[in-house]
């Protein structure tokens, strides 16, 4: 049954829906809303890292009723001032308020519900809720709490964009590390439950029976033993329009442990603000996903047959090209020479180099660089490793997959599961340099391209509080001052600041490395201390609070000297990297939130964000990128300044992704 403050504002009668996701989307909501449709500019106050002004954390017994709770200094029936954005909605008993909290469950033939930190709580009908969904999001601009990317993806598909979110699966890694989620293990870790004791849908058998006991009443979605019931988790939220409001109900039970949880971890008073970022991180990824990346299919193909030839005809056709260019390798060796020889096999073309007198401990491209003029085949070598790697990776059958009206499209995950960056499919992360000018903005239109400079070492000073390191950060390349105070030369003060953070002890570099310690102990210190936490198999967490899992799961025993190493490599790598990808995703988030309705973020490539823009806007856009920085950058150090730190971007206008520098 919905709880009892349940408003329905219509209702549909369909029963269990067993169809698919995919069916599902395929299917949609009997009204969807166009495109193009705007959700209304984003006012200050509606950035996504913002608090929920005024909310009020209320503990609600999964098994009983909550209390209504009313925003703090409004008398009941009293809307809101300030007028847009600022009003509540109004419709008899629901009533939503500027940035409130409301969970929203969503399934495209049943319907929506939504349950806000206040207490109202409505249900509509799937003809209905993208109107309804859209409407609130314009007029009043809440935070919306939906339990995993499927909610999102529906909104995207319809054309609403929310503005604020809170992903649970999101908060849920952030939280506890790693990458496993869903509804399930995501509860199971807010009530600090056994995640290996999670239940499963399993087939009907003769041990159904005993299971079924205790799993208790079927219709309820929570279990005697506390998990959350398995069918519920696996979709049954969605059989019937009941079952949405309580499923949203439960979603914000879910807000309010993850918010007091953040709350409680100690010395991590950024974690709260990172799971917000976290969350439109999260929102952002799905929208990258749906928009996918401008690429000129000609220019593609034309660059694709330069390195492999023109598009086979059939499977026979391509085994045929492939030993063409795999005969123009071992053309370098006598003929007697040539048989066996499998250029896919590591240990073959160590023994194929050795065949040519080329004696190597691994076959490494830089290695091989440093051979091409030692003999013919080492360049031959590495070209075919340029052509098979497209071949096999960006080639035509790629293209065919990937690529659909015009834009190369992957699945992107906000969090890499490690040490939480972002990550995408369909070789979006990886894309070989010769393809980019393919990546070309539509007639009409522009990149607006920024990559963040020497972002790792100015990373550390702010998380380490290193103040020397810190004065170095505000010149233009900061390995300068560096450099000047180790009395080395730049090239090797930056080897020496990258493989401190890298657990690199020999070497080139490794004398000034040595010198580190002396010119800004307290970076260094930072850096040790994580990687003998981690040594010991202790799990660590980055200044955004991200639980960076060192032990448990299968990770190597603390008593084993060579995995312990390694694990304190790791350990202070992923301090660095963990807040440098919080800090990458909050400079995101923000340029989302800021830029015009007609501007999409379509790439974020590891430092580097592309956005596509009409050209006019072009330098607009650049400009509220460069704006967008100095804001994270004030930000994401104020909630924790330990150090004045200066973050720098290459901005620049550019009509396809080779222009940028």
């Amino acid at each position: 049954m919905p709880p009892a403050s349940t408003t329905t504002a219509s209702t549909n009668s369909a029963g269990p829906d067993t169809k698919t996701t995919r069916e599902r989307r395929a299917t949609g909501f009997a009204q969807r809303l166009p495109e193009s449709r705007p959700t209304g500019q984003i006012c200050a106050p509606c950035v996504p890292l913002c608090e929920t002004t005024g909310a009020q954390i209320v503990r609600r017994n999964h098994r009983g009723a909550d209390r209504t709770v009313k925003p703090p200094g409004r008398r009941s029936g009293a809307a809101p001032g300030g007028g847009g954005r600022q009003r509540a909605v109004e419709n008899g008993p629901e009533r939503f308020v500027a940035n409130e909290a409301v969970a929203l469950s969503i399934d495209s033939n049943v319907g929506a519900a939504a349950r806000g930190e206040y207490g109202a709580t409505v249900v509509w009908a799937a003809d209905e809720a993208l109107t309804e969904i859209d409407r609130i999001e314009r007029e009043v601009g809440p935070r919306w709490v939906w339990w995993t990317s499927q909610t999102p993806q529906l909104l995207v598909e319809a054309g609403v964009r929310p503005a604020r979110c809170w992903d649970l699966d999101a908060v849920h890694r952030l939280i506890h590390g790693g990458w496993r989620a869903g509804p399930g293990r995501t509860w199971a870790a807010a009530h600090g439950l056994d995640t290996a004791a999670i239940p499963k849908v399993a087939p009907v058998d003769l041990f159904s029976a005993a299971e079924d006991a205790l799993g208790g009443d079927p219709d309820a979605p929570v279990r005697p033993d506390d998990h959350l019931d398995a069918a519920w988790a696996a979709g049954g939220w969605a059989e019937h329009p009941a079952r949405l409001a309580t499923w949203a109900a439960l979603g914000l039970e879910m807000y309010r442990l993850q918010t007091e949880q953040l709350r409680e971890l100690p010395d991590h008073p950024a974690a709260p603000p990172t799971a917000r970022s976290e969350s439109a991180a999260a929102l952002l990824a799905v929208e990258l996903g749906h928009d996918g990346l401008p690429i000129d299919v000609s220019e593609a193909e034309r660059i694709i047959a330069s390195f492999i030839g023109p598009r086979p005809r059939d499977a026979t056709d391509e085994r045929r090209l492939a030993a063409v260019r795999d005969d123009l390798v071992l053309a370098h060796l006598p003929s007697g020479l040539r048989d066996g020889v499998d250029l896919r096999n590591p240990a073959n073309v160590k023994s194929l180099l050795r065949r040519a007198g080329i004696e190597v401990d691994d076959t490494r491209a830089w290695r091989l660089e440093q051979l091409r003029d030692a003999h013919p085949v080492a360049d031959a070598l590495l070209v075919w490793r340029k052509a098979e790697r497209i071949a096999t990776t960006c080639g035509y059958r790629w293209l065919d997959e990937h690529v659909t009206d015009g834009r190369l499209r992957g699945t992107w995950s906000s969090s890499d599961g490690a040490a939480g960056r972002m990550t995408a499919t369909a070789g979006l992360h990886n894309l070989p340099t010769d393809l980019r000018p393919a990546i070309v903005a539509e007639a009409g239109h522009v990149f607006a391209r920024a990559d963040l400079g020497q972002i790792e070492p100015r990373i550390l000073a702010a998380v380490s509080g290193d103040a020397v390191l810190a004065a170095a950060t505000h010149e233009a390349d900061m390995y300068a001052p560096v450099a000047q105070r180790l009395g080395v030369s730049r090239e090797t003060a930056k080897v020496a600041v990258l493989g401190a953070m890298y657990g690199q002890t020999t070497g080139h570099g490794a004398a000034a490395l040595r010198g580190l310690d002396a010119a800004y102990p307290v970076a260094m210190r930072y850096l040790t201390d994580a990687a003998r936490a981690a040594e010991g198999g202790n799990d660590l967490r980055t200044r955004g609070g991200r639980r960076i899992r060192m032990s448990g799961d299968g990770q190597p025993a603390s008593d084993d000297r060579s995995s312990s190493s390694a694990r304190g490599r790791y350990g202070r790598n992923a301090m660095v990297q963990g807040a440098a990808a919080e800090f990458f995703k909050t400079w995101a988030v923000i340029v989302r939130a800021r830029l015009p309705d007609e501007a999409r973020i379509v790439l974020c490539l590891h430092d580097e964000l592309l956005v596509h823009t009409p050209a006019a806007s072009g330098p607009q856009v650049a400009e509220i990128i460069d704006t967008a920085l100095a804001e994270t950058a004030e930000r994401w150090q104020g909630v924790d300044r330990r150090a004045d730190v200066r973050f720098m971007a290459d901005t620049g206008v550019i009509d396809r992704w080779s222009d940028a520098k």
